[in-house]
C-alpha cells in the first residue's frame, strides 16, 4: 500500500510540473506576442506625398477608430516604404495600413499570404516596383524575407493569383491603374516567392 500511495503521490507531483510547466511557456508566448503586437504599432507616419487628398484624410481620421491588432510589418526598401498589416481588408483598416485578404494565409503562416492596400494611399508606390524587388515581412514568428519576381494586371474578377500555395508566398494587390477617377476597373498584382537561401534571423 505503501508503494502504491508513493507512486499515486509522485504521479500526482509530476502532473503539476506538467501544468506548471506548459503554463509558464503559454504565458511567455503571450508575452512574447504582445511585445511583437506592440512593436509593430509603432510604424511611423506614412510619407503621404503621393497620397490623393481623400486619403491622407481618410488616414487621418483612422487614428481616432480603435482597429484590430497589427499582426506584422510589410517593408520595401527600394520603394522606402513601410505598412503595417491588419488581419483583415476592410477600407477601414486599409485607411491605415495594409490588411490580409479574407480566406488567405496570415503573415506567420505557410501558404499564400494575400495583403491588400489602396491605390491613392499605401501602395501607391508600386507603380514604381520591379522584378527582383526584395521584400521583408515582420511576423509574429520573426522576420521573412521574399525576392519579387512577377507583376501583373488582370481583371477585377480574376481571382487565380489568390490561390493557396503550397510554398509560402507574398502577394499584394491594389487596384490599377494607380491613378485613375473614379472605381479603379483592374488589379495590379505583384507575386514575391520566399528567399530561403539568405533567411533573416531573430
Amino acid at each position: 500500500m505503501k508503494l502504491l500511495s508513493s507512486l499515486q503521490t509522485c504521479c500526482y507531483v509530476m502532473g503539476l510540473c506538467c501544468v506548471a510547466y506548459f503554463s509558464l511557456h503559454l504565458v511567455r508566448g503571450e508575452t512574447s506576442r504582445a511585445a511583437a503586437i506592440e512593436q509593430f504599432s509603432a510604424v511611423p507616419r506614412p510619407d503621404t506625398s503621393l497620397w490623393a487628398p481623400g486619403r491622407i484624410a481618410d488616414y487621418e481620421a483612422s487614428l481616432e477608430v480603435e482597429l484590430p491588432p497589427v499582426m506584422g510589418v510589410l517593408r520595401i526598401p527600394s520603394l522606402d516604404l513601410e505598412v503595417p498589416v491588419f488581419p483583415s481588408a476592410s477600407d477601414l483598416v486599409m485607411n491605415r495600413g495594409a490588411g490580409v485578404i479574407d480566406g488567405m494565409a496570415y503573415p506567420h503562416e505557410p501558404g499564400n499570404i494575400g495583403i491588400a492596400g489602396h491605390r491613392d494611399g499605401y501602395f501607391r508606390v508600386l507603380k514604381d516596383i520591379q522584378v527582383g524587388d526584395r521584400l521583408t515581412l515582420q511576423t509574429l514568428l520573426g522576420p521573412r524575407q521574399f525576392t519579387v519576381n512577377k507583376l501583373q494586371i488582370v481583371e477585377m474578377d480574376d481571382t487565380r493569383l489568390l490561390q493557396d500555395t503550397e510554398e509560402q508566398t507574398l502577394t499584394l494587390v491594389t487596384c490599377y491603374p494607380f491613378y485613375f477617377v473614379g472605381h479603379a476597373p483592374q488589379r495590379f498584382i505583384v507575386t514575391a516567392s520566399l528567399d530561403t537561401t539568405n533567411v533573416i534571423l531573430n
